[in-house]
């Protein structure tokens, strides 16, 4: 046993995925509380793990510096996404797409298809560690933080930075979008939750 890193419901069902220290991405049984599959591939410890909307996949970030996607319904790993230099700290499926997002200790955001394994466009823009990830409902806008509370506003289409809120000097622990698109809401390691409007690009409360 090890630390378990984060947790997911699938989107459909009983079904609850874990990422482990262990190394280990398992399926669960919550109801029964029995585990229904492990998947382990990775090298080292799991941070992130992702069920696709369809259920049908699901998609794990690394310390051994990789992504991988599994087929739930087989138990295969049917891609392996190389690429990034520095543990993949967090991922996130563009919503009802086959894209999928993720970032890393070597500073960047990196938009993928798993079916090709093919790195369509990199983000640049912050200067330390990436460690969350967040797409707007739309697909249309996506969300980093890294270890220096700094937040990034990326345009998806455009692989362009709209704009960037300051959350330091504190980690931002996670991130989260509205429903609207128009608030942004960060965990900072200083105790405190902080909103941002993305519409107006300006911050909102603090608690």
């Amino acid at each position: 046993k090890d630390w378990v890193a984060s947790v997911d419901f699938h989107p459909r069902g009983t079904h609850l995925a874990t990422a482990s220290g262990d190394k280990t991405v398992k399926v669960w049984d919550f109801l029964q509380s029995k585990c229904v599959a492990t998947y382990k591939d990775h090298a080292q410890g799991v941070w992130k793990a992702v069920f696709h909307d369809t259920g049908d996949f699901l998609a794990s970030s690394s310390l051994d510096h990789t992504a991988r996607v599994w087929d739930v319904n087989s138990g295969r790993c049917r891609s392996t996404l190389r690429g990034h230099v520095d543990s993949v700290n967090s991922l996130a499926w563009l919503p009802f797409t086959n894209c999928l997002a993720t970032c890393s200790g070597d500073k960047t955001v990196s938009l993928w298809d798993p079916r090709s394994q093919y790195c369509s466009h990199t983000f640049y823009g912050h200067e330390n560690a990436c460690n969350g990830l967040a797409f707007a409902p739309g697909g249309e806008i996506l969300v980093s933080s890294d270890a220096d509370g700094k937040v990034c506003v990326w345009d998806v289409r455009q692989v362009s930075c709209l704009t960037s809120f300051d959350c330091g000097p504190h980690l931002a622990n996670g991130l989260s979008v509205d429903r609207s698109s128009t608030y942004c809401a960060v965990a900072s390691d200083d105790g405190t939750i902080k909103m941002y409007n993305l519409v107006d690009e300006r911050e909102g409360l603090k608690f």
